[in-house]
């Protein structure tokens, strides 16, 4: 496989057909588990009351259901809400021991279920296990007066789990357990339309391990790989593989940290999370412009990028339909392909913890990942890491890498 290298401007040739070439061979691949999409992204939090809060009032959702004491579950309280196609479910336990409460007390909020709908739960959970993955949850039968909901969940990496959502029998507001309730967001939705992707942080030396795992067990194909010579500053790099299904709606980024002279992102996000992990995920928007104006007065906030960024941007990336004063006063970085341009922006951590971010994205063709905003971004990431205390002098790798988990 050869490695993407372009730092900023136009794509180089070579490059270009490194990225068509894998997109084609991810189209050829056998799609032995048919995955529809995205189902929805459970976190587990301490307090889904106040974080529900947090996302219909900062980022736009609508809480649609809940479940909890109120509803017969004695356990955990959970609220659904959701915004264009996106399912968030926020989950916290009533009490200390819940499996819950030992999650957030090591992770602290952060993202435990990525579940995909699939036509057949049954016939998805063996088609995985036959290929080595390790079942978290055998398939489960859930029934009330709107029907059947059937699920089945395996694990990924570190404490993350993959849920197979099968709803062709079920008419519900979600899942049963679940009674409609409805709160809109105060200054209405913002603008969001569905997950564009979703990555995970895993430790040194495990990147294709996960990999592999995903080709294998589910029938993932490679769309792109980012060697560290392409993901870089001066100080920190991390090396990267996209991994999607083969329609290409769920693209999962796997990211590993690399050697440098000072802690990466990828090592701060390890220790502060206490492990692999959700590192982002990205939401996308038919208007980016809008979606940041309202995102940012509701009071969300984004990494800050040097003014400097815009002075010479049309010479990188060609005429873009926005205007650069707007993406100037907002932050928002360009970065373009051969099938077009893209518009992204990154906000900080959404807790103490720095782990769990979101990006916004908007899509003008290109169906990249803004390689050529990567050094302008990590820059931004290596700021906030000084701020923190935490882009220190790079410890030694030799015992960060964890036991290895091999798919054969």
């Amino acid at each position: 496989m050869v490695s993407s290298t372009r730092r900023l401007g136009y794509p180089n040739p070579l490059t270009r057909g490194v990225m068509q070439a894998e997109a084609t061979e991810a189209k050829q691949t056998e799609d032995f588990l048919p995955l529809k999409g995205m189902d929805h992204v459970e976190f587990y939090v301490g307090n889904a009351k106040q974080s529900a809060g947090f996302y219909r009032t900062i980022l736009g959702f609508t809480i649609r259901a809940y479940k909890g004491p109120e509803t017969g579950c004695r356990e955990t309280a959970s609220y659904l809400l959701e915004q264009g196609k996106i399912r968030f479910v926020l989950t916290s336990a009533i009490k200390s021991d819940h499996p819950v409460a030992a999650h957030v007390a090591k992770h602290a909020d952060g993202v435990k279920v990525l579940a995909m709908e699939v036509e057949d739960a049954a016939k998805a959970l063996e088609a995985a296990r036959s290929r080595g993955a390790k079942v978290v949850e055998e398939l489960r039968e859930q029934k009330d007066d709107h029907g059947v909901l059937r699920t089945a969940t395996i694990a990924t990496y570190g404490d993350t789990v993959h849920t197979f959502v099968e709803r062709g029998d079920y008419e519900g507001c979600f899942m049963p357990g679940y009674e409609e309730y409805v709160v809109e967001p105060p200054g209405g939705e913002v603008g969001l339309k569905g997950i564009d992707h979703v990555v995970g942080n895993v430790e040194l030396g495990e990147m294709d391990t996960w990999v592999n795992f995903y080709a294998k067990t589910l029938g993932f194909s490679q769309l792109l790989h980012f060697d560290d010579e392409a993901i870089s500053t001066d100080y920190t790099a991390l090396m990267s593989k996209v991994m999607q299904n083969g329609t290409g709606k769920i693209k999962f980024p796997i990211n590993e940290p690399a050697e440098s002279k000072k802690k990466s992102q990828i090592e701060e996000y390890l220790d502060f999370y206490d492990g692999p992990g959700v590192q982002h995920i990205a939401l996308i928007t038919g208007d980016i412009i809008s979606t940041v104006e309202k995102l940012q007065a509701n009071g969300l906030e984004f990494l800050s990028i040097p003014h400097t960024y815009y002075e010479d941007l049309t010479d990188r990336v060609g005429v873009i339909k926005e205007k650069i004063e707007d993406l100037q006063r907002l932050g928002i970085l360009v970065d373009r392909d051969d099938e077009g341009y893209l518009l992204q922006i990154f906000t900080r951590p959404i807790q103490d913890r720095p782990t769990v971010f979101f990006e916004v994205i908007q899509r003008r063709g290109s169906r990249g990942f803004g390689l050529g905003n990567f050094k302008a971004l990590f820059e931004a990431i290596e700021r906030e890491q000084e701020r923190r205390g935490n882009l220190s002098e790079a410890r030694s790798h030799v015992g960060f890498r964890r036991a290895r988990t091999t798919y054969s």
